[in-house]
């Protein structure tokens, strides 16, 4: 049946009245005005001490900052300039002017990495504001050892470029590779920090290789131990760990992990650390893209790993493993770490 005149008005009539009822409510509604007091309680949840790490705010007391990632990555790239002089930091340095420029790069790194490592020092310190003047006369006596190792670490860094131009028939020059190659780039890292770890100095070194994990992708741990001529060829997802130990004119492709298969552990469950638990890589050992090596193993002197190889066993000298060659075993805790 079809609806009448005074059924339609009567029904428009009522719609009419409930959207001005709806309205009305909205306009009667106060605007919300947004205070700093409506954060007041999510500030307090974030500054509480009962949550996260509280290590930072321990040490505000002692009216003592923290290592800056910043500041650390500033002083890299000025030793970067002093290792390989020329080509970072001042490219139209000339050689009347390079001890100029290298004295006075390394005045200003020794200021500033000398603040960083007291800063590493006293963050690691539970002595209390006491141990300040001597955490400031450590840091000098480190930051002079350390500076005293940079000719070895060039001379190291020297080699590792002649192993990539010599490994990749893709580069154009030795420039290139310094310029261009995120290996390099890694392994400069990793060279100083490793230094820095072997003086026994807190959190700096392991800045500095996350530094340049963030940027190539390359994750080298610095107490791992690494010979002449390194070779990472591309790079990216590459992974060494903290006890590896790896010889000389040793090349490594992307997607390569040197891990752990498992870890021991305590009475509590923590990881017992310090244990020797990486691969050992002899001299003249190539490992191709996508391999993963775990465990305390060794990886015998000439031995070729191909793509995508997984091991958890050691292979004698002169080895050349495939895919089909390789067995999985079982593996507990902490596998691949």
């Amino acid at each position: 049946m079809g609806v009448n005149m005074r059924t339609r008005r009567k029904m428009f009539q009522e719609n009419e009245g409930q959207l001005m009822a709806t309205s009305d409510k909205k306009e009667a509604a106060p605007p919300r005005i947004q205070t700093d007091n409506d954060f007041s309680g999510l500030v307090e949840a974030l500054s509480s001490l009962k949550n996260g790490s509280t290590a930072g705010l321990k040490k505000r007391w002692q009216e003592q900052a923290l290592p800056s990632r910043q500041v650390i990555g500033e002083l890299i790239e000025s030793l970067r300039s002093v290792l390989f002089p020329g080509y970072f930091g001042f490219p139209e340095l000339k050689a009347e002017s390079i001890r100029f420029h290298v004295g006075s790069t390394l005045d200003h790194i020794r200021r500033g990495l000398q603040e960083q490592i007291k800063r590493g020092l006293c963050f690691s310190c539970e002595e209390g504001p006491d141990c300040l003047p001597a955490c400031d006369a450590r840091a000098r006596e480190l930051t002079g050892e350390f500076l005293r190792q940079l000719p070895k670490v060039q001379r190291l860094l020297a080699l590792d470029v002649c192993a990539a131009y010599g490994g990749d028939p893709a580069a154009a020059n030795q420039d290139e590779v310094i310029f261009c190659y995120p290996g390099l780039t890694a392994i400069t890292n990793y060279r100083l920090a490793h230094e820095l770890h072997l003086l026994g100095v807190p959190i700096i070194p392991r800045m500095i290789t996350e530094l340049a994990h963030s940027a190539t992708g390359i994750d080298i741990h610095p107490g791992a131990r690494i010979g002449e001529r390194f070779f990472i060829d591309h790079g990216t997802g590459v992974v060494i760990g903290e006890t590896c130990v790896i010889g000389s004119r040793v090349c490594l492709y992307q997607g390569v992990t040197l891990g752990a298969k498992s870890f021991q552990v305590d009475g509590e469950g923590k990881p017992v650390r310090g244990v020797a638990r990486h691969p050992v890589v002899e001299d003249d050992v190539t490992i191709y893209s996508g391999a993963t090596i775990l465990g305390r193993v060794t990886i015998g002197r000439g031995s070729v790993i191909g793509g995508n190889v997984w091991l958890v066993h050691g292979v004698p000298p002169g080895s050349r493993i495939t895919q089909a060659q390789s067995r999985e075993d079982a593996f507990e805790r902490g596998a691949g770490i």
